[in-house]
C-alpha cells in the first residue's frame, strides 16, 4: 500500500487546451491544502496508445480547421443534442476502460479531478459499478454540459455557472455536492482596480492565434487606423502570425509571442479595456475574473459555439459579426454607449455574485477531508 495519497488529474490529449490549464490550476491549489499529496496528470489517450495521440490532436485540428461544420454536426449528433439524455458510451469504453483500469491499479488514487468528458464517463460508471473507491470529481471546462459527461457515480461537481448547476440538479445531483466557481483560473490572474476608460486610447487584447486554428487576421485593421483603437495581438505559439504582424509594422498592432508566466499575463490584461477572443472557457473566464468587456468572434464549431450561446445568454459577452460592420466600429459603439456598457457590468457582477464564497483551496479541502 501507498503512504503518499494520490490525486490524478484527467484531461484528454496533449494539446494545451483548457482540460490541461484547469488541471494545472486545480494542482496547484491542492498543494496548497496538502503538500504531502503526489499530483499526477495523466492524458488518457497518450497513456492507452502512445504516439497515436499525435495523430488524432492533428487531425482534429485540420477538422475543426477545414471542414468545421462537419466537426459542429458531428459533436451536436454524438454530444449535445437531447443533452439530459446520459446514455452509455459503448464505443469510448471499448476503447479506453481497459487502460483505465490499469492506470487506476498502477496509480491507486486516493481522489480523481476528471477535467474532460470522457474520463469523467468511465470513473462514473466504474464508481456506480463498485469497482472504484476513490473519490470522483468532474471540473468542467465548458458553460454546458456534454452528454459524455459521468453524473451517476461522481461524487462532487465543480462547475462555471448557476446554470449549470440548475441542469445537475435537474439530473439528480444533490445541491450540496455542487460548488459554483466559474472555470478555475490560476490564481495569478487577480482582479485589478478598474482602468480610467480614454476613447482617444481603447486597448484590445485579441486572442486565439494560439494553435493558428481559426484567422484572427480578418479581424483586425489592414492598415494603421485613425480610430484611436490599439491591438494586443496574443499570437502564442503562431509563429506564422507573429512575424507576419511583425512585417507589417503597423503603429496600432503590437504583436506578443508566447506568453509562459502567467504573472506576465496577468499584466497584459491590466494593460488593456478589452478582450477580443474566441469563446474558449478558460479565457472567458480569466476575463470575467479580470471585470474585462469580453468580445466574442469566430467561435470555433463544436464546444465554442455552445459556449458563445449560453454567455451570451448571461449577457457576460458581447458577439463581434463581421458580416454586418468594421469589427474597430462594433468596439467603439460598445464604449461609446454608457447605458450598455452599465448593464453588461451589472450582468458580469450578477454572475460573480452567483459563485461561491469559499476560495478553490477551501472547497478542496472540503472535498479531500
Amino acid at each position: 500500500m501507498r503512504n503518499k495519497k494520490t490525486a490524478l488529474f484527467l484531461p484528454f490529449m496533449q494539446i494545451t487546451t483548457g482540460h490541461h490549464h484547469v488541471a494545472d490550476t486545480l494542482m496547484d491549489e491542492l498543494q496548497k491544502v496538502d503538500r504531502t499529496i503526489d499530483c499526477q496528470k495523466v492524458d488518457i489517450l497518450s497513456y492507452s496508445y502512445g504516439k497515436i495521440e499525435r495523430l488524432v490532436s492533428s487531425t482534429y485540428l485540420f477538422w475543426i480547421k477545414r471542414i468545421p461544420q462537419t466537426y459542429h454536426w458531428l459533436y451536436d449528433q454524438m454530444a449535445y443534442k437531447e443533452v439530459s439524455k446520459r446514455n452509455r458510451q459503448l464505443l469510448y469504453e471499448a476503447i479506453f476502460m481497459y487502460f483505465f483500469k490499469r492506470l487506476l491499479k498502477e496509480t491507486e488514487p486516493a481522489i480523481l479531478f476528471c477535467t474532460h468528458s470522457l474520463p469523467s464517463h468511465m470513473a462514473g460508471r466504474l464508481k456506480q459499478n463498485g469497482k472504484l473507491h476513490a473519490i470522483t470529481v468532474n471540473v468542467y471546462t465548458d458553460y454546458f454540459v456534454n452528454r459524455i459527461w459521468g453524473i451517476d457515480g461522481i461524487d462532487y461537481h465543480i462547475v462555471p455557472s448557476a446554470q449549470v448547476k440548475t441542469f445537475l440538479i435537474s439530473n439528480g445531483v444533490k445541491e450540496e455536492n455542487i460548488f459554483v466557481t466559474g472555470i478555475p483560473v490560476h490564481a495569478a490572474f487577480v482582479k485589478e482596480t478598474p482602468r480610467q476608460l480614454d476613447l482617444n486610447k481603447i486597448t484590445v487584447l485579441v486572442s486565439g492565434g494560439n494553435l493558428g486554428v481559426g484567422e484572427i487576421e480578418q479581424f483586425l485593421p489592414s492598415n494603421a487606423s485613425d480610430k484611436k483603437l490599439h491591438y494586443y495581438v496574443l499570437c502564442g505559439k503562431n509563429e506564422q502570425l507573429y512575424k507576419q504582424l511583425q512585417t507589417r509594422k503597423l503603429s496600432n498592432v503590437t504583436p506578443v509571442s508566447y506568453i509562459f508566466c502567467k504573472k506576465e499575463m496577468n499584466q497584459l490584461y491590466d494593460k488593456v479595456d478589452a478582450i477580443l477572443t474566441k469563446p474558449g472557457g478558460v479565457t472567458v473566464s480569466e476575463c470575467l475574473g479580470k471585470r474585462k468587456t469580453v468580445f466574442i468572434c469566430n467561435a470555433l464549431p463544436g464546444q465554442e459555439k455552445i459556449n458563445a450561446a449560453q454567455l451570451e445568454n448571461m449577457g457576460v459577452i458581447i458577439p463581434v459579426n463581421i458580416q454586418e460592420e468594421s469589427v474597430e466600429d462594433q468596439i467603439i459603439s460598445y464604449f461609446s454607449d454608457e447605458d450598455r456598457q452599465e448593464q453588461y457590468r451589472k450582468n458580469v457582477e450578477d454572475y460573480h455574485e452567483s459563485l461561491d464564497g469559499k476560495s478553490m483551496a477551501e472547497i478542496l479541502k472540503g472535498i479531500l477531508y
